[in-house]
Protein backbone atom coordinates (compact mmCIF):
# COMPACT_ATOMS: atom_id res chain seq x y z
CA UNK A 1 0.00 0.00 0.00
CA UNK A 2 1.19 3.52 -1.12
CA UNK A 3 0.86 5.90 1.73
CA UNK A 4 1.13 9.61 1.12
CA UNK A 5 1.32 11.44 4.65
CA UNK A 6 0.32 15.16 4.82
CA UNK A 7 2.78 17.47 6.24
CA UNK A 8 1.88 16.79 9.66
CA UNK A 9 1.39 13.12 9.27
CA UNK A 10 4.84 12.95 8.22
CA UNK A 11 6.02 15.14 11.36
CA UNK A 12 4.02 12.37 13.55
CA UNK A 13 5.74 9.46 11.53
CA UNK A 14 9.45 10.82 11.93
CA UNK A 15 8.98 11.16 15.56
CA UNK A 16 7.78 7.75 15.54
CA UNK A 17 10.50 6.61 13.21
CA UNK A 18 13.40 8.25 15.83
CA UNK A 19 11.63 6.30 18.76
CA UNK A 20 8.47 4.22 19.61
CA UNK A 21 6.22 3.57 20.83
CA UNK A 22 5.34 6.75 21.92
CA UNK A 23 2.45 8.18 23.81
CA UNK A 24 0.27 10.79 22.38
CA UNK A 25 2.18 13.26 25.17
CA UNK A 26 5.29 11.99 24.12
CA UNK A 27 4.76 12.66 20.70
CA UNK A 28 3.36 16.35 21.03
CA UNK A 29 6.27 17.27 23.33
CA UNK A 30 8.97 16.40 20.47
CA UNK A 31 6.27 18.33 17.15
CA UNK A 32 6.29 21.09 19.94
CA UNK A 33 10.02 21.28 19.56
CA UNK A 34 9.93 22.29 15.85
CA UNK A 35 6.42 23.33 15.46
CA UNK A 36 3.37 25.46 16.78
CA UNK A 37 1.40 22.81 17.51
CA UNK A 38 -1.96 22.44 20.60
CA UNK A 39 -2.07 18.79 22.57
CA UNK A 40 -5.36 18.13 20.91
CA UNK A 41 -4.54 19.16 16.97
CA UNK A 42 -1.79 15.93 17.87
CA UNK A 43 -4.04 13.84 19.19
CA UNK A 44 -6.72 14.23 16.68
CA UNK A 45 -4.53 13.84 13.78
CA UNK A 46 -2.80 10.54 15.60
CA UNK A 47 -6.64 9.40 16.16
CA UNK A 48 -7.16 10.00 12.14
CA UNK A 49 -3.81 8.03 11.48
CA UNK A 50 -4.68 5.00 13.25
CA UNK A 51 -8.22 5.09 11.63
CA UNK A 52 -6.27 5.31 8.34
CA UNK A 53 -3.85 2.43 9.55
CA UNK A 54 -0.65 4.38 9.84
CA UNK A 55 -0.32 3.86 13.51
CA UNK A 56 -1.18 1.02 16.35
CA UNK A 57 -2.49 1.27 19.30
CA UNK A 58 -1.78 -0.59 22.46
CA UNK A 59 -2.40 -0.18 26.01
CA UNK A 60 -0.30 0.15 29.18
CA UNK A 61 -2.15 0.53 32.21
CA UNK A 62 -3.76 3.96 31.31
CA UNK A 63 -1.32 5.19 29.02
CA UNK A 64 -1.81 4.71 25.01
CA UNK A 65 1.02 4.25 23.19
CA UNK A 66 1.49 4.55 19.61
CA UNK A 67 3.82 2.98 16.81
CA UNK A 68 3.63 2.32 13.19
CA UNK A 69 4.33 -0.19 10.90
CA UNK A 70 5.15 2.04 7.85
CA UNK A 71 8.71 2.45 7.01
CA UNK A 72 10.65 5.29 6.27
CA UNK A 73 12.59 4.26 3.30
CA UNK A 74 9.12 3.09 1.47
CA UNK A 75 7.07 6.31 2.47
CA UNK A 76 9.89 7.92 1.23
CA UNK A 77 9.61 6.36 -2.09
CA UNK A 78 6.40 6.76 -2.28
CA UNK A 79 6.19 10.03 -1.52
CA UNK A 80 9.62 10.85 -4.21
CA UNK A 81 7.66 8.66 -7.10
CA UNK A 82 4.41 10.81 -6.46
CA UNK A 83 6.56 13.82 -6.99
CA UNK A 84 8.68 13.26 -9.93
CA UNK A 85 5.21 11.92 -11.66
CA UNK A 86 3.41 15.31 -10.47
CA UNK A 87 6.23 18.04 -10.80
CA UNK A 88 8.71 16.42 -13.39
CA UNK A 89 6.48 14.34 -15.73
CA UNK A 90 8.11 11.30 -14.75
CA UNK A 91 11.56 12.39 -15.21
CA UNK A 92 13.72 11.01 -11.78
CA UNK A 93 16.70 12.85 -14.37
CA UNK A 94 14.92 16.15 -13.91
CA UNK A 95 14.53 15.74 -10.10
CA UNK A 96 18.01 15.03 -9.27
CA UNK A 97 19.07 17.64 -11.67
CA UNK A 98 16.74 20.20 -9.89
CA UNK A 99 17.94 19.23 -6.37
CA UNK A 100 21.69 19.54 -7.22
CA UNK A 101 21.26 22.87 -8.21
CA UNK A 102 19.11 24.01 -5.57
CA UNK A 103 21.16 22.46 -2.98
CA UNK A 104 24.86 22.43 -1.92
CA UNK A 105 26.21 18.67 -2.05
CA UNK A 106 28.54 17.57 0.03
CA UNK A 107 32.41 15.98 -0.70
CA UNK A 108 31.00 12.94 0.54
CA UNK A 109 27.21 13.37 -0.88
CA UNK A 110 29.09 13.91 -4.85
CA UNK A 111 30.69 10.68 -3.88
CA UNK A 112 27.65 8.49 -2.85
CA UNK A 113 26.09 9.85 -5.84
CA UNK A 114 29.44 8.75 -8.59
CA UNK A 115 29.14 5.37 -6.80
CA UNK A 116 25.63 5.49 -7.49
CA UNK A 117 25.57 6.42 -11.22
CA UNK A 118 28.66 3.62 -11.59
CA UNK A 119 26.38 1.20 -10.27
CA UNK A 120 23.64 2.05 -12.45
CA UNK A 121 26.28 2.03 -15.58
CA UNK A 122 26.94 -1.87 -14.24
CA UNK A 123 23.49 -3.16 -14.26
CA UNK A 124 23.33 -1.48 -17.67
CA UNK A 125 26.01 -3.23 -19.02
CA UNK A 126 25.20 -6.81 -17.22
CA UNK A 127 21.53 -6.62 -17.57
Amino acid sequence: MDYYPSDTELDILRVLWDKQPRTVREVHEALSSIKDVGYTTTLKQMQRMLDKGALHRQEDGRAHLYSTSLKAPKVQRSLLSRLTEKAFGGSAMDLVIQALGHGDPTADELDQLEQLIAEKKKQQKDG
